[in-house]
């Protein structure tokens, strides 16, 4: 029992150090060697650090930095282009300014979709949202719900395709790939879509008749808000890296690599791989490098510089992937804990006759003690991937709609409010929590709870589709 203490008071400390701005790098590591300390271990200090933290670390660097990497580049690329706002801008003037909201939130869209990532979301949409807000006197405070709801709902979770992390962390556990339930989902994505509009409407509304207009902002009053046009591109060749991610991806995974001759996997060398265990990366990596080409070549005389742009790229990447693998790192040291098997029994055991529901209920509470959809996922399926695909076959529920759940799963209590996404989105719109945080939470963590349950009573009942 006081090795589950330990593991509590870790993760309690974790999440508020998070929280308060301390980095998870260094966070990680010292808070798992606190837990282990509890457990009694304190002589085996050095040896959870090395031999059980750093392999954690480094096996989610090695498996998942192709994706950090050129999902960096890529929204980079997008980003100094111009088509990120081109496409931002296409939505916007062709929904009116009657649908500002649903222009704005349909625009994160897109952009998260074709693989471009948050913060450059955020950067491109945010001027314009600002600008139109400002124009049509809906509250300021709105505009960070509006960009959670687009980038960091549906197109992350639950539309089946999609490139984000969220959704190809779970395709090796489960020999799945980015397209598993594919119905299940676009039914999940349509009651988040719907459900985060209806709540953003009935808000304006609720403004509107308080008289409430867009607020007081002292970043307005001395810097006018403006939308630099520049030398953008075309909305064709703005839409096209999108759709070299989409339609690649999916041609890759469905029709290419399946009919490719890939016994080689089978050998010691390669690690006696299955085809299922890596079909899924292998097209995303793929699309990603033929779409960064595709805006190099389109967007040529464009870009100011190219190799700045990569380099650019490249840097950023590094600190998302390590923030996650540092937690994914500290996953490791608790999940080889005895405490941690007395959680893990009980939250499985919370719903022993539907795995879906205990995946559910774990993958959701290490997002939110983590405060990382990817890093909540990658802790739970590396301590009970195997498990639940055990349970998977126990139960004849089918390896995509585990798939589904997980990755649903993630993007709902990690959107608490020591979110790092949640956090910069504030800080980008010059808001604190006080003003924005109840909407984001409602949008991003509320809606999405319902369209999981949506998902589970359905696929509980149906099975996969």
């Amino acid at each position: 029992m006081l090795g589950l203490t330990g593991i509590v008071l870790s993760l309690i400390l974790l999440m508020y150090l998070a929280y308060k701005g301390f980095s998870v790098i260094v966070l990680a590591p010292l808070l798992a060697l606190f837990a282990v300390m509890w457990s009694g271990m304190s002589h085996a200090l050095l040896g959870y650090y090395t031999q059980i933290f750093m392999t954690g670390l480094g096996g989610y660097v090695i498996k998942y930095f192709p994706l950090f990497l050129l999902g960096a580049i890529f929204g980079k690329l997008m980003d100094d282009s111009g088509s990120a706002r081109t496409i931002a801008n296409f939505f916007v003037e062709r929904l009116g300014q009657q649908r500002a909201m649903l222009s704005i939130v349909l625009s994160c869209a897109i952009l998260t979709y074709g693989g471009v990532s948050l913060f450059v979301v955020g950067f491109a949409v945010f001027p314009i949202a600002a600008a139109l807000f400002l124009e049509l006197q809906l509250p300021k405070r709105l505009i960070p719900a509006a960009i959670m709801l687009g980038a960091l709902t549906f197109t992350m979770t639950a539309l089946p395709g999609t490139p984000a992390i969220q959704n190809a962390i779970p395709m090796p556990y489960f020999k799945t790939d980015l397209y598993a339930a594919p119905w299940l989902g676009v039914i999940g994505a349509a009651m988040m879509l719907c459900g985060g509009m209806y709540w953003l409407n009935y808000r304006v509304k609720q403004a509107a008749f308080a008289q409430e207009g867009y607020g007081q902002h002292a970043y307005e009053q001395h810097h006018q808000v403006h939308v630099v046009d520049g030398d953008r591109p075309s909305l064709m060749v703005a839409f096209a890296p999108i759709f070299v991610v989409i339609v690649m991806n999916f041609a890759l995974t469905k029709l290419v690599f399946p009919h490719m001759d890939t016994s080689f996997l089978a050998s010691s060398q390669f690690g006696q791989a299955s085809l299922a265990s890596v079909v899924g990366l292998w097209a995303i990596v793929c699309a990603l490098v033929c779409a960064c080409l595709s805006i190099i070549v389109l967007n040529w005389s464009r870009i100011e510089d190219v190799r700045h742009s990569i380099q650019q790229g490249v840097s950023s990447s590094f600190l998302p992937i390590f923030n996650t693998a540092s937690e994914v790192g500290y996953g490791s040291v608790i999940a080889s804990l005895a405490g941690f098997l007395i959680l893990r029994d009980f939250l499985v055991g919370l719903a022993p006759s539907n795995p879906l529901v205990s995946e559910a209920i774990v993958v959701n509470v290490l997002a939110g003690i983590t405060g990382s959809a990817s890093g909540g996922l990658s802790i739970a399926l590396n301590t009970m991937g195997t498990t639940y695909m055990n349970l998977a076959h126990q139960f004849s529920i089918s390896p995509e709609l585990m798939h589904r759940v997980a990755s649903m799963a993630s993007g709902a209590l990690d959107s608490l409010p020591h979110n790092g996404a949640v956090i910069t989105i504030i800080t980008l719109c010059g808001l604190t929590h006080r003003q924005s945080y109840f909407d984001m939470f409602m949008v991003a963590v509320i809606i999405p709870l319902v369209a999981l349950v949506a998902v589970i009573v359905l696929g509980t009942l149906f099975g996969s589709f």
